[in-house]
């Protein structure tokens, strides 16, 4: 199956004076499109498949249009404030495992009544999100003989009561139903920093790549990334929220462990949401979620906005 990028970022404006640093310039501030993230409702369900799916407006093929039917098409990962990453069909819809299911080898065990609460994703015409290992994708043959998209092994369902794209009312339900990350496991929002975090620690180093040249990673050999609506006078990150999720920002490094790098305008941050983060020639700089090894550059280019650090801090907007 094949992969195309894409991505939506979810931006607000966070702009910081910047103290005692030598960052300055013309740069002028982009305005970020803050879009909202889909809310986590509480779960319902009698049983551990939710055969209380409802009446209303969705039928037993799933959501108002009856979506169930339909196959997922390509596939999307949103940002959900309580969930973190996690996956959707290419109408917004959120897309769920079953734990009574298994993986290895791939079989469903949401039959009759069950399958009418949670009409499964069929198989075929689904292509892997952006930044999501397309090998993850597969079919299982279902007692009906119909085939069922897979994530990870996993059969892949809608929920009925989820009507609209963004809704995530299957999340927990019957203790058995959860939405699916990227990587085919449970959508979980990782924990939180612990104290003490931000301080100097890690490297950055410059690697070559055949497409982008000699470029900045982080300790992990991950590419390191700018955003072109952040600014450098004043020093301002316009990536926050959902946005931040998907792309981390870079913890601060030692100078001493900044092999190759710029030291004009080598700098930390200090964000209103108590990160720290390490800018390069003053600017802000990130990791893309959507990086899954040493060397990859998936986040090149990603919305016209999201480019490549060369060692002097520059944009590379080679593709």
């Amino acid at each position: 199956m094949g992969i195309k990028r894409g991505t939506t970022l979810a931006a607000v404006a966070v702009v910081v004076a910047l103290t005692a640093t030598a960052c300055g310039g013309d740069d002028k501030a982009g305005n970020a499109k803050p879009a909202g993230a889909a809310s986590v409702a509480p779960a319902s369900g009698a049983g551990d498949y939710g055969s209380d799916y409802g009446s209303g407006s969705a039928d037993a093929s799933g959501g108002a249009d009856g979506a169930g039917a339909k196959a997922a098409g390509q596939l999307a990962v949103a940002q959900n404030e309580q969930l973190g990453s996690l996956l959707t069909d290419n109408a917004g819809f959120t897309l769920y495992r079953f734990d009574k299911d298994t993986a290895k080898p791939p079989k469903s065990n949401c039959d009759g009544d069950c399958a009418k609460a949670w009409p499964a994703v069929p198989a075929g015409e689904a292509t892997a999100a952006a930044g999501m290992d397309p090998a993850l994708l597969g079919e299982v043959v279902r007692t009906d003989g119909s085939k069922q998209l897979t994530v990870a092994g996993w059969p892949v369902y809608r929920f009925a009561k989820d009507t609209k794209a963004g809704e995530t009312n299957g999340q927990g339900v019957g203790g058995t139903w959860f939405a699916f990350a990227p990587d085919g496991k449970k959508a979980a929002k990782a924990a939180a920093a612990p104290a003490g975090a931000g301080q100097a620690t890690g490297a950055l180093t410059v690697a070559k790549d055949p497409k982008l040249g000699e470029h900045i990673v982080d300790g992990n050999g991950m590419t390191v990334y700018r955003f072109k609506k952040d600014t450098a006078w004043p020093m301002a990150s316009n990536c926050t929220g959902d946005c931040v999720a998907k792309w981390p920002v870079v913890p601060p490094v030692d100078k001493a462990n900044a092999k190759g790098i710029v030291e004009k305008g080598y700098s930390v941050l200090d964000r209103p949401d108590g990160k720290k983060q390490q800018a390069i020639d003053c600017w802000p700089v990130y990791t893309f979620t959507g990086d899954k090894k040493a060397g990859d550059i998936n986040g090149q280019g990603v919305g016209g906005t999201w480019y490549a650090v060369s060692p002097d801090g520059k944009l590379i907007t080679t593709s």
